[in-house]
């Protein structure tokens, strides 16, 4: 489904990232995995158009997207669920979550129901707080919001940045359980984290990102197993 070849992102004079590949499959949930600064959240904001590239392309199923903006990349079903959330504070839960439909419009009202339904139905806290302005909510609560908010733009591509940011470990399990089932229900899925264990143990492929380069990859299983992992990521060893 995505096929990213030598991509370089600069700022300014810093080269941020140093010519990375990588690819997603149709229906996988694959994992890049790295410490602060290792150039995860540059590679999503590429990905999703809102950085351009000094160098390398970008491919979704088959079509070279590299000079593509961002928000046709929505329209053609690449969706991000930022790093911070992002939930605009004044706006109730049922409104921050329309926002997630603005540019991709649903045939009919049956669709934005079913759709609708289905993030309450992942989420049913979201539908005890529909009228609670966002806020007011937990950063847990404002996290559910956030991959809501892109599963509303329907995408064929998920791309979420550190989901599991600054909450606490019962609600971390419970938003990667989340993360689970909305891959196995079809939806092919790019998350970026720095908690290795449980990104790699619901993950299919991972990559490792250190300072703008990817020095491994493997299945969640052999990454789990690798004493390097262990050591960098897991304090293990």
């Amino acid at each position: 489904m995505l096929e990213v070849h030598d991509m370089v992102v600069n700022y300014g004079r810093i080269q941020a990232l140093h010519g990375i590949s990588l690819r997603v499959e149709h229906g996988e949930l694959v994992t890049l995995l790295g410490a602060n600064g290792a150039g995860k959240s540059t590679t999503m904001r590429a990905l999703s158009g809102l950085l351009p590239l000094t160098r390398g392309r970008i491919v979704f199923d088959g079509q070279d997207i590299t000079h593509m903006k961002a928000h046709e990349r929505v329209k053609a079903g690449i969706v991000q669920s930022p790093e911070g959330r992002g939930v605009f504070p004044g706006m109730t839960v049922q409104e921050n979550l329309d926002m997630g439909h603005y540019s991709r419009k649903f045939e009919n009202k049956a669709a934005y129901k079913e759709t609708l339904d289905r993030v309450f139905e992942l989420f049913p806290r979201l539908l005890e707080r529909r009228t609670q302005v966002g806020g007011t909510l937990s950063g847990g609560e404002q996290q559910m919001v956030a991959i809501g908010r892109s599963l509303m733009a329907r995408p064929r591509l998920l791309l979420l940045d550190e989901p599991s940011m600054g909450l606490a470990p019962m609600i971390i399990q419970q938003i990667f359980r989340i993360i689970a089932e909305i891959n196995a229900a079809g939806t092919t899925i790019l998350l970026v984290e720095q908690n290795a264990q449980q990104a790699l143990t619901r993950t299919d492929r991972a990559y490792i990102l250190e300072t703008g380069d990817v020095t491994k990859e493997g299945t969640g299983k052999e990454l789990l197993a690798d004493p390097s992992i262990k050591a960098a990521y897991l304090g293990v060893g």
